[in-house]
């Protein structure tokens, strides 16, 4: 009786689909979407891509999506087959986020590159999902605002709302989180709905905003997002400030912050990094510990911030200043921070460095920096680290020959210290990649088991059939 009674579950994706149902959704979206469907090799791998040593796995088919609507097809013609999508951007994510471990369709949403509105009375503007940092503030040049979420890489906008981007502006601006008013999202099953007006507080309900900033297109797609915008600053300074060890310029990054110095951005990066830097961009920099440094507000403002912060650095050791006031300087300088991953490949040609990050309580960022460079020492690994250390933020890419199974085995040891140590510090396994397939051992290491199973509740919840980015974040 009580089976004829218990409400019936939805099937629900548990392993590698089944080839007919493949067939079955290809020749659907081949109906519905024409050209726009493509399922050659080549392209269905690099929409597989990762820049982690994760396998390759590519999606059975890609869709270039060009509207909300696209998205909301494709995604009910999976839902009909129990087949999954995948959401990609511009494929710059880090920890296996766009791969397809059980295949399905990747949906490619970089076709969706309209603006949609601005409204510079209400610093807010809406965009699609596939429109990059860089075009919306070339889009908004003219109106004397921007948008500060700065990852480096030129990424989508819809992409870093998935991973909860953060940067090298974070400091001063906040993450995506910070700045996301409101999103269009696709559901699992294929229904379109907004999270929130353009308000820029409410009280009304549960906050469905922040619910899907970060959940990497594992509960829904997001297709439009309305983003908070700031004045572009009088005056803005940039230099770098050596220092005679990486504790030193960490210990400078934590007093600055601790005595409420509103500095733009404040970058670490050690002695191999600079190095790479000089390889690669021709900065001429003396190789040693450095901080990169911004400051934005007025002319007064910015004088007296670096004139603080002047005194810090110098009390740590650190020095001498090099400005970079004209705007190209500036640009050469962040340019050359943003390309880090190319450059740290100059340190070692022909090995592919692995980028991962932690963050960490501002408090522990020097000790957390200095036994993770003692232990690439130690054990014998190139690892350059590089970060967003306003925030406690830190980036470290060992160089390793993936063909030498002993280099392999050290690295992917010293990673897991790496992680280990950040958590053991009251930190997080990730900072701002986010957890993809990668990071997905650590989970309950961070959370606990109550937490982890709320969130799988929640995917559950709005994923029943498990077809959204399936093997990712938490496993259900």
């Amino acid at each position: 009786m009580n089976e004829m009674i218990a409400p019936r579950r939805a099937a629900r994706l548990t392993g590698r689909i089944d080839p007919v149902a493949i067939e079955a959704v290809t020749r659907a979206l081949a109906a519905r979407f024409g050209n726009q469907l493509v399922t050659s090799q080549a392209v269905r791998e690099q929409h597989g891509h990762t820049l982690t040593w994760t396998p390759n796995e590519p999606p059975d088919a890609v869709v270039y999506a060009q509207s909300t609507q696209d998205v909301a097809d494709v995604v009910k013609i999976c839902a009909e087959h129990l087949v999954p999508v995948i959401a990609f951007g511009t494929g710059t994510s880090l920890e296996g986020h766009v791969n397809a471990p059980l295949g399905g369709v990747s949906i490619d949403l970089s076709m969706m590159k309209n603006i949609l509105a601005i409204h510079p009375e209400d610093l807010d503007c809406v965009v699609e999902a596939g429109v990059t940092r860089k075009e919306v503030n070339e889009y908004l040049r003219d109106t004397g605002l921007f948008f500060p979420i700065d990852p480096g890489a030129d990424a989508s906008i819809g992409g870093m709302a998935a991973t909860r981007a953060s940067g090298t502006n974070a400091v001063r601006y906040g993450t995506m989180k910070d700045n996301v008013l409101g999103l269009t999202v696709v559901t699992a099953e294929g229904e379109i709905l907004k999270t929130a007006t353009r308000a820029k507080k409410s009280s009304a309900g549960y906050d469905l905003t922040r619910l899907f900033i970060g959940s990497e297109g594992t509960l829904g797609i997001i297709t439009e997002i309305t983003l908070k915008l700031y004045g572009i600053p009088e005056a803005i300074s940039a230099a770098t400030c050596q220092f005679p060890s990486v504790k030193a310029a960490c210990d400078t990054v934590i007093e600055t912050i601790q005595t409420g110095l509103p500095i733009a951005r404040i970058e670490l990066a050690d002695a191999l990094t600079v190095r790479a830097f000089n390889n690669h961009a021709k900065l001429g920099l003396i190789e040693a510990p450095m901080l990169f440094l911004e400051f934005h507000g007025t002319e007064a403002s910015v004088a007296e911030q670096t004139q603080r912060f002047g005194e810090i650095a110098e009390a740590h050791g650190g020095g001498p200043f090099q400005w970079a006031t004209k705007p190209e300087d500036r640009s050469r300088l962040w340019q050359a921070r943003h390309d880090v991953y190319w450059a740290h490949q100059t340190l070692r040609p022909g090995v592919r460095p692995l980028a991962t990050d932690v963050c960490v309580p501002i408090s522990r960022l020097a000790d957390c920096v200095t036994q993770t460079a003692r232990d690439a020492e130690e054990s014998g690994i190139l690892a350059p680290i590089v970060g967003h250390v306003g925030d406690g933020n830190f980036h470290c890419g060992p160089l390793v020959d993936v063909n030498d199974p002993d280099e392999v085995e050290r690295v992917k040891n010293f990673l897991e210290r790496l992680v280990r140590r950040g958590l053991e510090m009251g930190g997080t396994c990730t900072g701002e990649h986010g957890v993809g397939q990668a990071k997905m051992k650590y989970m309950l290491e961070e959370h606990s088991p109550a937490a982890l199973e709320l969130m799988r509740t929640i995917k559950r919840a709005l994923d029943p059939k498990n077809i959204m980015n399936p093997g990712k974040v938490v496993a259900v």
